[in-house]
């Protein structure tokens, strides 16, 4: 899947993520994500977020980074592409 950057999944989703970025995805630097934004979100416009994590070489072994669209592997988010077409 492509990410077109619309911040929907780092604000609605429930998901673990890694706390610490200095201690990566061990045991006990798991956590459930609170409401609102993840923590690690960066910027503040919709087509125009990013992850601090992205550039970690643990960021594969994250939830996030298994996020997906299991038949279109390739293609923009359909997610994504609808809220930035509806202009969310």
């Amino acid at each position: 899947m492509i990410c077109l950057r619309c911040g929907y999944c780092c604000i609605t989703s429930f998901v673990i993520i890694v706390d610490n970025p200095d201690l990566g995805p061990v045991e006990g630097n798991l956590i459930l994500k609170p409401d609102g934004p993840c923590k690690h979100l960066v910027g503040d416009k919709p087509g125009e977020y990013s992850c601090a994590l992205h550039d970690k070489k643990w960021y594969k072994e994250t939830p996030c980074f298994q996020h997906g669209q299991i038949e279109r592997q390739n293609s923009p988010c359909r997610m994504g592409k609808h809220l930035l077409e509806k202009g969310e």
